[in-house]
Formats: C-alpha cells, sequence, structure tokens
C-alpha cells in the first residue's frame, strides 16, 4: 500500500469515516493526518457549483459558468482536438470555482431516442462516445481537475433508474455499452469515475466487483477513485468490498457505523477496508498534488467565444433545397418561434447551468447584413393553440423573402429524472410551418433539441439546420452559418429514423416494472437500421455543407489506412471522413458495419490532403461468450471510408488471420439476432442470447413493500397511510406533467426506493427506521410508529457516540 503509515496511524472510525461524504458536495478531511477533503461539481457542459442549499437535480441555481455546447451538440463536431479545448476552459473554471472534481462527462449510450437524458450522453455508438469522451476528460485534467465519466454502466433510461435491472447478454454487454468507458478510461485516465443507480444483470453497479476490479482496475489499468451517484448506494458495506471508494452525498454517519461494525463483527475483512482508504487516498493526493495555483477569476469573454467556435463547429445542415443557405446580402428576414428569444441551449436537471451571458438571436442578425424585418413569436411554448400569434406569424411572413423559423422540443420533454414518450414536436409549432409555407416556399427550420424528434413536416421546410443544445453562444454561431461567414461541418451522431416505430427498443423501452430488457442485443442505433435494411430519416454520420469533397486512393494495411480528400469546392470547408470496418461472411451475428475511426480534416477550395488512420486493437475484435474475451475472426474484412455510414466513397478489401475461437452461438435458436430482425425478439430466443432465464419484471403486488421497493409502489401499500402518500404525490406529478413543467424533485422520489431515503437525509435516518416506516405503510402503522421514534433515538444516541469519538481522537491528536 502506498499509504500504509498513514493508514496505521487511523483510527476504525477515521478509515470508516473517509469512505462517505462531508455534505453535498464535499468529502471528508482528517486535519490531524492532513488528508484534505475534495469538492465536487456538476457538468457536463459547464461548472454546476451552487450557490446556498444544495441538490443533485438543478432546482437551485448554480455560480454562473459558461454554458458550452452539450455532449449531444459537441458529438455533432466529430472533432476530438476542439472537444479537448472545451475540457480545457471547463478545468479552469472548475479551478476558478475551486472545484476539484467535475463530475463528467455523461458517457451512456443512446440506446432509445426517449432516453430523457439523451442531451448529456454523445452518441449511439460507443466508439465516437469512447474517444470524444477521451479527449474531454484530457483537457480537463490538463488543469489539475479530476474527470469522473459516468454512469457506469448499462444507466440507459431515466425511469425507475434507481432500482431498475438492465438485463442484457455478455457480449453486448462489452461491445456497446462497456467500449465507450474502456476507451475513456485507457487514453483519458480519468481520475475518478461515477457509478450508475442500475443494477446489471441482478447486480448493483456500486456492488459489482466484476465491474468496479476486474475490468476497472485489472484489464483497464484504471489508477483512481469510485464515487456512487447521489443516493446511489444500497449496501456500503458490499460496495467496499467491490472495489466502491466514496458514498454520496453525506449521510451523517450512518454508513460509518456499517463499515464500522462489518469490520468489528467479520463481514468486512480490515485488510479490505484499507485497501479503498488506501486507493481513495492514492487519488485524493495526486489531484491536490496536481493542481496549479488556484485562479480567482477565468476569462468570460474568450471561454464565450470558444463556446461559440464549439456550436459553430458542431452545429448539422440537415437540408437545403434551392442552396437557400447562406443568405444572401440584404435579405428581408423575419425571424419566427418563440425558441429565437428563450433558446433551448441546455437540458434540465444536474447539468444545468447559469450561464455567463446569452447570446440574442435579433442582436446577432441586425449586426449581420440581413434586413431584419421583424420578430413574431408564433406559437405558445408548451402547446397551447393561440390564433393571435399564428396570424402576426403568418402577417410577418408574408413581407419577408426568407423566414427563420425557430422549432424545438421545450425544456418539459427533455430532462433528468424523465423519458420522453413519442418523438414528435408539439403539434402547435408544425401546424404553424405548414400554413406559413403557403405564404413563404422560402423556410429555413432551426430546430433545437437535444435528442432525435420524427419529421413529417419536413416537406414543409426548404432548409433545415439542427442546433442541437447549443449552448450561451449558439445564437451568434447559428447566424454566422446562416449568413455563411462560417461553412457548416457538423454530422449527426445518432440515427434519425423516419418515426418511433422503426426503432429497435420500440416494445422494450423504457422497460418494465423491475427490468429493463436489451433484448435488441448489440443492435443500437444505425447498426439495427443498415443490418434491416429500413429506410432512415437520416442516417449516422450525416450531414451538409456548402462545399463539396470528393476522396480517392485508399491503401490499407493490418493497422493503417491511408486515402485522400480534395475539396471540389468553391469555399473553404471542412469534411469528417469516417472509416467503417464489416465482415460479411461472419460466423457469428454482426452488424453490416462498425465506425472504427474518423479524422475531421480543414480544406481551401481545390486543396487535397492525404489522411492517415491508424487502426488500434478494437478495430476489428468481438466479444466471444464462451472464452469470455475480445476474439478476433478470420475473414475478408471491408474498410469502408466516406461521408456518413451511407455514404460510403472508398472500398477495400482486408485479409485478416483471427485467434480461432469457436463460435459461440447456435444459429438456429438465434436467428432474429443473425438476420437483425430483433423488434420482436420471443422469450426463448432471448433466454438463448441471455444463457439463461429472464428474471421476473413485474411488481409483485400481493407482497408487503421492501427497502428496495419504490415510493411510487405505494399504490398497493396494505396501509391506508401508505396508499395516501401516494395519492398526494401521485397528484402533484400529474398536474405539474398537464402544466408542461414536470417537477423533477417529485419524479426523483417517486421513482426512488425507500432505502435511498437514509441516503439522502444527511443521516437523520437509518436502515432500521426505514424498516419502521416499511411497518407503518405495510398496515401496522401504530406499532411502526412506535418502533420508529425508538429507532429515531438510537439512531441519533450511535452518531452522537461517532461525532464523539472522531472528535476526541482531534483532541489527543494521536
Amino acid at each position: 500500500m502506498k499509504y500504509k503509515n498513514l493508514i496505521d496511524n487511523m483510527t476504525l472510525e477515521e478509515k470508516a469515516s473517509l469512505l462517505s461524504g462531508k455534505d453535498f458536495w464535499m468529502s471528508k478531511s482528517i486535519d490531524r493526518l492532513n488528508i484534505p477533503s475534495l469538492r465536487m461539481a456538476d457538468g457536463p457542459h459547464g461548472i454546476r457549483k451552487q450557490i446556498g442549499s444544495a441538490d443533485h437535480l438543478g432546482l437551485n441555481a448554480g455560480h454562473p459558468s459558461t454554458s458550452f455546447p452539450t455532449a449531444a451538440t459537441l458529438a455533432n463536431s466529430w472533432d476530438k482536438n476542439l472537444v479537448e479545448k472545451v475540457g480545457e476552459l471547463l478545468g479552469e473554471e472548475a479551478k476558478s470555482h475551486d472545484v476539484d472534481v467535475w463530475l463528467g462527462p455523461g458517457l451512456n449510450i443512446k440506446r432509445s431516442p426517449l432516453c430523457g437524458r439523451n442531451f448529456e450522453y454523445f452518441s449511439e455508438d460507443p466508439y465516437l462516445s469512447g474517444k470524444l469522451a477521451a479527449a474531454l476528460i484530457k483537457g480537463v485534467q490538463s488543469k489539475g481537475i479530476a474527470a469522473c465519466p459516468k454512469h457506469f454502466a448499462a444507466n440507459n433510461q431515466e425511469l425507475l433508474r434507481l432500482t431498475s435491472d438492465s438485463v442484457l447478454d455478455e457480449r453486448t454487454l462489452h461491445e456497446i455499452y462497456l467500449t465507450g468507458f474502456e476507451i475513456a478510461v485507457k487514453e483519458g485516465r480519468p481520475m475518478s469515475i461515477m457509478s450508475a443507480y442500475n443494477k446489471i444483470n441482478g447486480v448493483h453497479a456500486n456492488e459489482s466487483s466484476y465491474l468496479l476490479k476486474d475490468l476497472l482496475v485489472d484489464k483497464w489499468g484504471f489508477e483512481g477513485f469510485v464515487v456512487t451517484d447521489w443516493g446511489g448506494s444500497k449496501d456500503h458495506v458490499e460496495a467496499v468490498k467491490a472495489g466502491s471508494h466514496l458514498e454520496m452525498p453525506s449521510n451523517g454517519g450512518v454508513s460509518d457505523l456499517e463499515v464500522v461494525a462489518a469490520v468489528k463483527n467479520g463481514n468486512l475483512a480490515m485488510e479490505v477496508l484499507d485497501e479503498r482508504v488506501d486507493e481513495l487516498l492514492s487519488a485524493v493526493f495526486k489531484i491536490k498534488k496536481e493542481q496549479k495555483k488556484r485562479e480567482n477569476e477565468f476569462d468570460v469573454d474568450a471561454h464565450h467565444e470558444m463556446a461559440r467556435i464549439a456550436a459553430e463547429r458542431s452545429i448539422v445542415l440537415l437540408k437545403n433545397n434551392d442552396k437557400l443557405l447562406p443568405l444572401k446580402a440584404g435579405i428581408k428576414v423575419a425571424v419566427i418561434g418563440d425558441f429565437a428569444v428563450i433558446p433551448r441551449y441546455q437540458g434540465a436537471g444536474s447539468s444545468k447551468v447559469t450561464p455567463t451571458k446569452m447570446d440574442d438571436t435579433l442582436e446577432m442578425i441586425e449586426n449581420s447584413h440581413l434586413d431584419l424585418i421583424g420578430y413574431a413569436q408564433g406559437f405558445e411554448r408548451y402547446g397551447k393553440a393561440n390564433e393571435r400569434m399564428k396570424e402576426e406569424a403568418l402577417s410577418l411572413a408574408r413581407n419577408a423573402d426568407v423566414v427563420l423559423l425557430y422549432l424545438g422540443l421545450d425544456e418539459s420533454y427533455e430532462s433528468e429524472g424523465l423519458d420522453r414518450k413519442h418523438m414528435k414536436i408539439r403539434e402547435n409549432q408544425t401546424q404553424l410551418l405548414a400554413e406559413l409555407r403557403y405564404i413563404n416556399e422560402n423556410i429555413v427550420v432551426v430546430l433545437s433539441a437535444g435528442s432525435v424528434v420524427e419529421m413529417p413536416w419536413l416537406d414543409n421546410a426548404k432548409s433545415l439546420l439542427f442546433s442541437c443544445l447549443a449552448g450561451q453562444a449558439g445564437a451568434s454561431a447559428i447566424i454566422n452559418i446562416v449568413t455563411g461567414r462560417i461553412c457548416p461541418s457538423g454530422k449527426l451522431s445518432e440515427t434519425y429514423p423516419i418515426k418511433h416505430e422503426d426503432t429497435p427498443t420500440y416494445n422494450y423501452f423504457p422497460g418494465n416494472e423491475l427490468t429493463a430488457e436489451y433484448r435488441e442485443g448489440i443492435y443500437v442505433g444505425y447498426r439495427y437500421y443498415q443490418k434491416k435494411d429500413i429506410p432512415v430519416r437520416f442516417p449516422f454520420g450525416y450531414g451538409l455543407s456548402y462545399t463539396k469533397f470528393e476522396y480517392s486512393d485508399l491503401v490499407c494495411s493490418n493497422n493503417k489506412v491511408a486515402f485522400k480528400i480534395k475539396n471540389v469546392g468553391k469555399i473553404p470547408g471542412e469534411e469528417i471522413a469516417q472509416l467503417y470496418v464489416g465482415l460479411k461472411d461472419s460466423k457469428i451475428f454482426r452488424a453490416s458495419k462498425e465506425l472504427k475511426e474518423f479524422s475531421k480534416v480543414y480544406l481551401e477550395p481545390g486543396e487535397k490532403k492525404e489522411l492517415e488512420i491508424v487502426l488500434d486493437d478494437k478495430a476489428f475484435r468481438y466479444y466471444n461468450i464462451k472464452t469470455h474475451k475480445f476474439e478476433l475472426e478470420t475473414g475478408e474484412y471491408r474498410i469502408m471510408v466516406g461521408a456518413s455510414s451511407e455514404d460510403i466513397a472508398l472500398n477495400e478489401t482486408l485479409h485478416l488471420v483471427g485467434t480461432n475461437a469457436d463460435s459461440p452461438y447456435d444459429v438456429v435458436k438465434l436467428s432474429a439476432y443473425y438476420n437483425g430482425d430483433v423488434r420482436n425478439v420471443s422469450d426463448e430466443e432471448f433466454e438463448s442470447l441471455l444463457n439463461r432465464p429472464i428474471p421476473k419484471s413485474s411488481w409483485d403486488t400481493t407482497k408487503r413493500l421492501t427497502s428496495e421497493d419504490t415510493i411510487s409502489q405505494l399504490y398497493y401499500a396494505k396501509g391506508l397511510i401508505g396508499r395516501l402518500v401516494f395519492k398526494i404525490l401521485d397528484g402533484i406529478k400529474n398536474r405539474s406533467e398537464k402544466k408542461g413543467e414536470p417537477n423533477i424533485n417529485i419524479l426523483y422520489i417517486y421513482n426512488m426506493p425507500f432505502r435511498a431515503i437514509s441516503k439522502m437525509t444527511v443521516g437523520q435516518v437509518d436502515a432500521a427506521m426505514i424498516d419502521d416506516v416499511l411497518e407503518m405503510v405495510n398496515g401496522k402503522f401504530f406499532i411502526g410508529a412506535f418502533h420508529l421514534i425508538s429507532s429515531w433515538f438510537n439512531n441519533r444516541s450511535e452518531i452522537k457516540k461517532l461525532k464523539k469519538q472522531l472528535e476526541n481522537i482531534k483532541k489527543e491528536n494521536i
């Protein structure tokens, strides 16, 4: 152990205390041993250091910080250098706010477009996600701030996220849901990582020794500390055994007592506790050592400028009929849409940042070469019909050469704590678009959304610019592209299906009461659409430019691919070259092609450059469920280079000799996976894929509630008081959703298990008190209430004893 002498000088109580938080955002210190605390703050597109009372849902404001484009937006840049630069500025801002650990980036896969938190995540593709996450981590940590990628792992929905069991096969887990984390850890070298709320195949992520030790440490070489998601610890003692280090937020000493008791009764070996403390101290001292001198403030203007550049290089031009864009000087422009003046520039929840400044769309247009003739709101933001607003918009459009129509998903659709129920934008927006077209055909739609939307209305727009959630400088970035000052270069990091029913998870997301069944297996996003030849609105990797590019001269070897790109247009621009690999006659089921590398290159008109891409160890591998490791299959691999997953310009074949591992699958039993027909996988076939029975997926409403059951299950509580509490909470939730303003705090409470109460009440409630509350709601109200009072006094007594012991140690200065 690195800090054996220091640990030998600690008492058992001090060791236990280090493994839980001091308060909502800080770890504990031990002053007498010069062990400092760490301050954590949410990201992942800014620094959310809160002012006043703390919460993890973004309900209370934070100190001003640059609101950069969200991860979903930055991913559309496909630019590792740009993302690393954004990370550097985030690190600078963290330093200025006295933050040690930045809780980002979000690294979960966009399994379904409906996940309410997709705006925080990069992509449906693990390779793109991992590479961009690694770049962001490098940038942040270059300033001495610890990055904390999250949520490890298979955390792909918001509904019941604290209790849901992600049920998936071993290959899908490794190839789709762990590869991004693997790349981020191996290349980014994060100093911390956040475990997920959910279970994975029956085991809580924070208690999985396979994830936290076997993979993270032994195979990937992780040298940081593991922190729980806030309130996400189930059994702190089991988590410590498995490799978790820090339970957050503060539990007021409740979990510390559990660790002390476990050591004393032999349930937790002192050697294991010492290992966790040593690993945590190694990270703490490293973080403190690598930090440079604290900066009192950061350059607000320079960071805002970088936020604009990041947005410009991430915005995607999806349609441009008749080359309507860029708009020429002097054109009369009407700006319509609520999102023009109240932009969707970030999501809601723990990532919500208080921006340092905000660019104004109308001001940007007035300062451009366009002739702004007016603005009309056009529609009510949350869907209410308003004829007056619509008529004002129609009247304004009659006098314009071009209409800039700002549409999008409002805040109630995309937030931590909830998932979308459909992929549509509000009907009053699409109706306005349809009526505007009859008056003025020159409509440029500027779409703000953190994830995919259906576009049956697309024919009514001549041009479509997808800004995603572009951050505080998004308004100026959009106008710079509209006016041609910037040539658009973003490309989609996720597929746009034509309709929700086309998605591979349509029948499976967001899952059942107890489980989320990943029956689609490896066929996530473009892997599914291309395997089944399903038409999509826009393919993965797609994006238009104001110029054109030509690919040529592909040359392949075992680990290198070289080719040339030429700008054959009339203006400078950037192209994102994408490299895919496929194996047509594979003996295992596979996607038709998979992204294996990408490169963004700037070219002047007529300029040609040769790009050389080095293929890494992930280019040809697959995970074999029999050998329990990645293998290489012998065969003729297709190397494909092009402008998107469907626009392949160059092809070459490369013969590789594999590792000769036996095929792990029975073709007959897994025909749906070999055909890619995974929309309606039978129980029998899913069990064959899992190689085990499908676990129970529904609540048993005949049984008494336990600490693992959620507050939302109070509707079938045996006691009247429990059902009454449910009616109150359910009423608040439904009323807020009906108003279009979901109550995030209520949603968190509604979906959390009873055990989480003890983790989020700063020691006021322990496990015994939870059992007493359950006794009350299960029909024994008065007996439970009596026990609750007794347990409360006992809890207070034990906490006071622990605090007194720690205070005496300080005084004795042993």
